[in-house]
Order: C-alpha cells, then structure tokens, then sequence
C-alpha cells in the first residue's frame, strides 16, 4: 500500500487543519490506520489510530478531545480532524497502514505548524 499524507500548513493557536491519509488504488477498509507526528529534535509519537473491524479509535492523552480518526466515505482515505490546535502540536504527520499480517507502510510526512 502506497500513502500519501496531505493537508498540512501553518495555522493560529486555536485553529483547525484536516489532514489526509490516502492510498493508491486500495481501499483501507481493511488496514488499522495511525497517525504519528515527529516534533524538531524529538522521538516520532502515536497521536490517534482506528482498527479495521469495529471503526475503533484511540488517541494519545494530549490530543483527546480535540482530534478525530475517521474514515471517509472514499474507501481510500483516513482523515485526521485536528481543533484547537496549540504550539504544541507542531510537527511532521504521518499516517501508518497496518495489514492482518501486522505489515506495515508509512506515508511521507505533512508538515503541521501552529503559530501566531
């Protein structure tokens, strides 16, 4: 599975920026989707992920409340809804397709920067 991961940009403290996650001529239906961000000088981290079967989402602690995981109704591409977003979430986002076997494959990275 080739992904592509979109929607970065720049944006004040307390905005919004959808990112997404698409693959190539696949559906994903059939993947666990996550998206992982690297800040400057810092380990890459989970932020939020879904599973295949139930459309389960799970989100690290200090994105809950404010981000959101879904699936579109374009069978290839996970979105990323991201509100109020702080300084804090400045990094490079990738999202990460993970197959039954546990075979996995990264987008490249879109760059997200919150700043005034």
């Amino acid at each position: 599975v080739q992904l592509q991961a979109s929607g970065g940009g720049t944006v004040q403290p307390g905005g919004s920026l959808t990112l997404s996650c698409t693959a190539s001529g696949y559906s994903l239906d059939n993947y666990e989707i996550g998206w992982f961000r690297q800040a400057p000088g810092k380990q890459r981290v989970g932020v939020a992920c879904i599973d295949r079967e139930y459309g389960t989402t799970y989100y690290a602690e200090s994105v809950k409340g404010r981000f959101t995981i879904s699936r579109g109704n374009a069978r290839n591409t996970v979105y990323l809804q991201m509100n109020s977003l702080e300084p804090e979430d400045t990094a490079v986002y990738f999202c990460v397709s993970v197959d039954r076997a546990g075979g996995t494959s990264w987008g490249q990275g879109t760059l997200v920067t919150v700043s005034s």
